[in-house]
């Protein structure tokens, strides 16, 4: 049996602009910016929202099954923007913590409705009228035209 070789190391690539990398500041890049704006509202949430004991996206989950009522667990997810298999995990968490509760759909047996129980739909009524101190703490820096030209081109991003 040999050993393993070691790769050689890449070829200088001619393309590559050596001034470009000098001057590349992570801090400067807009997935950095955003992934930090991304904690920063994240922390406020977490202590705004501290006594639910829900995640933001089961808030996002919570608050859409609110607005519209019974909802397939695939269409909720596609609508707050989670993968099947984390829609399925955040369901069976809010199932067990009895906030959620999933059904059959009459017309489609294959669906799964879930529907908010009446102490979930107490839940999210007490989280939704916090709702609006996470943005404004999460904005606080930002004059009111800032704020709502970053909401709206997040909005776009999205």
């Amino acid at each position: 049996m040999s050993a393993p070789q070691a790769s050689a190391a890449p070829l200088p690539d001619p393309e590559i602009d050596a001034e470009a990398i000098r001057g590349y500041r992570v801090e400067e890049q807009i997935g950095y910016l955003i992934r930090r704006a991304h904690q920063r509202a994240s922390a406020i949430f977490e202590t705004v929202m501290r006594d639910f004991s829900v995640t933001p996206v089961q808030y996002a989950v919570m608050c859409k099954l609110h607005d519209l009522g019974p909802t397939s667990q695939n269409q909720v997810g596609r609508l707050v923007g989670v993968d099947p298999a984390t829609m399925f995990g955040v369901a069976r968490r809010l199932t067990t913590r009895g906030l959620v509760r999933p059904t059959s759909d009459t017309s489609d047996a294959r669906l799964v409705l879930l529907t908010l129980t009446a102490e979930g739909i107490g839940v999210i009524e007490a989280m939704k009228s916090r709702g609006t101190e996470v943005t404004a703490r999460t904005l606080a820096p930002l004059s009111p035209a800032e704020a709502a030209e970053l909401t709206h081109l997040l909005a776009r991003l999205g």
